[in-house]
C-alpha cells in the first residue's frame, strides 16, 4: 500500500498528440535512433529466445499502440501471446506475468534478481533521488530502511501507540457524515481527506496543534492532487533515456517544484519537532516523526538512518498511503451498498459485535470475520496496484523458458491472476464468502492471490493497511445505512492510474443508523 508505482502510460495517446512543438533537434535524434534500429535488425543475431509478443515500429516500438487501460489491455495481450509476453516501449524492453506459475519465479525462485526497479524521472525527483523504500536499489540501504518500516515504524506495536490520533479523525469524519445525512456524499473524496489527515497525525499530530495543523493538512492534500497526477503522465525522458537532458514534457520541472513544496514542509515540521523537544527537555510525544528522528540518534550501523531517509520515508507514508487506502475502501463500499445481502451480513456482524450503543474501535476489528472476507475479496477485484511496483532485473535470466534481459520492466499483472477463471469460481462476481475460512491471505506465499506483492520486495505497509480498511469500512457501516441516489446507477467500472481508481466516483446518502445522538458528536 505504501508503495505508489508510476502508471507510465496512462493517458499515453493524448501525451503523443503534444509533439507538435519537437525542436529539429529531437527529430534528428528519431532518425538516428531509427537507423540504428534497423541496423540492429539486419545485422545481429540474438542468442536468447525473448518472450513473444506484438511486433513493433521502429523507434516506438508498441508506443503507439498501447491502450491507457493497461491491466485489461495486458491481459488481453495475455491471451494470444501467453502467461509471459514482451513488448518494446521506446529504449525500453517491459515484460508482462500473468500467471501464478511464472510470478513465483519472478518474485520467490529469482527474487534476489528481480529484487531492484527500473526509477521513473518522476519517481525519482519526488523520493529524494529514490532514497524512499520503494525505489531504493536492493542493499544494506534498502535492508535498512525496510528494517525501519516493518519492525519499528509500521509494526502492530508502534501502530497501537498512535490509535488515538487514528480514531480523532474518524470520528471527526462521522460527525462530517452526519451533518450531510440525507444528502449526497461523494465517498472516495471523503475518506481521501480522511485518510490523509489520518497518516499526517500518525506523522506528526504531536508537534501542530488547531488551526495550525489544519492548514498544513490543507496545503498536503493540493500538493499530493498534483503530484499524483503528475505520476500518472506518461514522460518521454523515461521511454528514451537520451532525451531525459531535454525534459521536454516538463515532468522533471513541474515535480522538482512540487517535491521542493514538500520538503518545505517536512522542513518546518522537524524544525518544530526539535524546537518542542528542546523547550520540553524530552521527546515523549507520539507520532512517527518523533520516532524517526529517536532512531536515527540512536542509530550506529554502518547503514546509518539519515535526514533525507526520513523525508522520504514521511513522503512514501503520504503519497503512498493515501491513494491506495482511499479508492479500496471506496470500491468496497461500492460493492457493499450494490449487494443488499452483503450490506446486511456486515451490519449484523457489526451489532453483535459492537453494538448499537457502542461506537467501532479498533479492538472490535479483529472480531470481523465477515468484513476481513470482504476486505480480500475487494482487493481480488480491484488490487490497489494491479500490476505492482515494476521489478527490474540485475541480470539477464530466464523465466518461463524465456530470456528476461537485464534491465527490463517487469509486471505482474496481478489484477489478470485473481480474475482468472481456472483458479476462480465465477471470478467476477463479488463472493466474500470465498474468503472465509480459506487458505488465502496477505503473507505473499499463494501466487494465486497476493495484493500486496510477494518476496522482499512486498509491501512495507501490511498492518497499517488492514488497521485502515477495517477500522474506516466498519465504522461507515455501523453508524450509518447508505443508498444511491434516486434515478442513478451505481457504475463498478475501473480506470488505470497511480493506482487502481473507480472511473465514476462513489456518491450514496447516508442515513443514521444508530438511536444515540451523542455517538456522533
Amino acid at each position: 500500500m505504501t508503495a505508489f508505482p508510476p502508471a507510465l502510460f496512462q493517458n499515453l495517446m493524448e501525451s503523443l498528440t503534444q509533439w507538435d512543438s519537437l525542436t529539429p533537434l529531437f527529430l534528428a535524434f528519431c532518425g538516428i535512433l531509427a537507423v540504428a534500429w534497423y541496423a540492429w535488425i539486419c545485422f545481429t543475431k540474438p542468442s536468447s529466445k525473448p518472450p513473444p509478443g506484438p511486433r513493433g515500429l521502429p523507434l516506438f516500438g508498441n508506443l503507439l499502440s498501447i491502450d491507457p487501460e493497461l491491466h485489461s489491455y495486458f491481459a488481453s495481450l495475455s491471451q494470444t501471446y501467453g502467461p509471459i509476453f514482451s513488448l518494446r516501449l521506446g529504449s525500453k524492453t517491459a515484460v508482462v506475468v500473468s500467471s501464478p506459475s511464472i510470478a513465483r519465479q519472478v518474485l520467490k525462485d529469482h527474487d534476489v534478481t528481480f529484487a531492484n526497479r527500473d526509477v521513473p524521472v518522476a519517481g525519482r525527483l519526488a523520493t529524494y533521488g529514490g532514497k524512499d523504500i520503494v525505489w531504493t536499489p536492493y542493499g544494506p540501504e534498502w535492508r535498512m530502511l525496510r528494517k525501519v518500516c516493518v519492525l519499528k515504524m509500521l509494526s502492530n506495536t508502534t501502530l497501537d501507540s498512535v490509535y488515538e490520533l487514528r480514531r480523532r479523525e474518524i470520528r471527526k469524519t462521522v460527525g462530517y457524515l452526519y451533518s450531510r445525512v440525507g444528502s449526497p456524499v461523494d465517498i472516495g473524496e471523503q475518506m481521501f481527506l480522511t485518510i490523509l489527515n489520518v497518516i499526517t497525525n500518525m506523522m506528526w499530530g504531536g508537534t501542530l496543534e488547531g488551526d495550525e495543523r489544519a492548514a498544513v493538512g490543507s496545503e498536503f492534500r493540493e500538493v499530493v492532487a498534483h503530484m499524483t497526477a503528475l505520476l500518472g503522465k506518461p514522460n518521454l525522458s523515461d521511454f528514451f533515456s537520451g532525451l531525459a537532458w531535454f525534459d521536454l514534457q516538463g515532468v522533471e520541472k513541474q515535480m522538482r517544484l512540487l517535491a521542493r513544496r514538500f520538503d518545505q514542509i517536512f522542513e518546518k515540521m522537524i524544525e518544530l519537532r526539535l524546537r518542542k523537544n528542546n523547550e520540553s527537555g524530552s521527546g515523549e510525544s507520539k507520532d512517527f516523526l518523533q520516532f524517526l528522528l529517536k532512531l536515527k540518534d540512536e542509530e550506529d550501523s554502518k547503514t546509518p538512518l539519515t535526514m533525507t531517509h526520513i523525508k522520504a520515508l514521511l513522503m512514501d507514508m503520504v503519497v503512498g498511503g493515501s491513494d491506495t487506502s482511499s479508492n479500496t475502501i471506496e470500491f468496497a463500499m461500492a460493492h457493499i451498498i450494490n449487494e443488499p445481502k452483503v450490506m446486511r451480513r456486515v451490519q449484523e456482524e457489526l451489532d453483535s459485535v459492537v453494538g448499537r450503543q457502542n461506537m467501532v474501535e479498533e479492538s472490535h476489528i479483529h472480531k470481523l470475520p465477515y468484513l476481513f472476507a470482504v476486505m480480500k475479496e475487494s482487493l481480488r477485484l480491484h488490487p490497489a496496484l494491479p500490476l505492482l511496483v515494476p521489478h527490474c532485473p540485475s541480470e539477464s535470466t530466464t523465466v518461463g523458458g524465456y530470456t528476461i534481459p537485464k534491465g527490463s520492466r517487469v509486471f505482474i499483472n496481478v489484477w489478470a491472476i485473481h480474475r482468472d477463471p481456472t483458479i476462480w469460481v465465477n471470478p467476477l462476481k463479488f463472493d466474500p464468502t470465498r474468503f472465509l475460512d480459506s487458505k488465502w491471505d496477505f503473507s505473499g506465499n499463494d501466487f494465486e492471490y497476493f495484493p500486496f506483492g510477494s518476496g522482499r520486495r512486498i509491501c512495507a505497509g501490511i498492518a497499517m493497511a488492514e488497521r485502515t480498511f477495517l477500522y474506516s469500512v466498519a465504522t461507515l457501516m455501523h453508524s450509518f445505512d447508505w443508498k444511491i441516489p434516486e434515478s442513478q446507477e451505481l457504475d463498478m467500472s475501473e480506470k488505470f492510474g497511480i493506482v487502481l481508481k473507480k472511473k465514476v466516483p462513489l456518491v450514496a446518502i447516508p442515513t443514521t443508523r444508530l438511536s444515540n445522538t451523542a455517538l456522533y458528536e
